[in-house]
């Protein structure tokens, strides 16, 4: 069963303060391959007060999952994202199911998924 789509968008990146302890706050992009071939993953990100970052590549074998972590530097070229409001739009080889989620620190926060839009 095809399980996904080839394109999704986060509108809603905002890398929240690491803390003190762990776990620490973070964002992360995680990645559902159910197909019998490899995910060709490509990002491009869109800033509030910048220009785009775009063509960062990724890649989830077949029929695993991939959590990606926004905090540290991402794909091939280890590309580190700034603070501040950006936006994901992903796009992909091969359906796929998409979910990014933030762990906040601050007082009475929680780990929580930001809601995404598939195409």
């Amino acid at each position: 069963m095809e399980l996904g789509k080839k394109t999704w968008v986060f509108a809603d990146g905002d890398l929240p303060p690491q803390g003190e302890v762990e776990p620490l706050g973070h964002e992360a992009l995680m990645i559902v391959n159910n197909t019998e071939e490899d995910a060709e993953i490509t990002l491009d990100l869109l800033f509030e007060d910048q220009e785009p970052k775009e063509g960062i590549k990724l890649k989830v074998k077949a029929r695993r999952v991939h959590c990606f972590r926004m905090d540290y530097p991402i794909g091939e070229e280890q590309f580190l994202i700034p603070k501040g409001q950006f936006a994901v739009i992903l796009n992909s080889s091969v359906p796929v199911v998409a979910v990014y989620g933030r762990l906040d620190r601050r007082k009475d926060m929680a780990y929580y998924p930001v809601a995404g839009f598939s195409v």
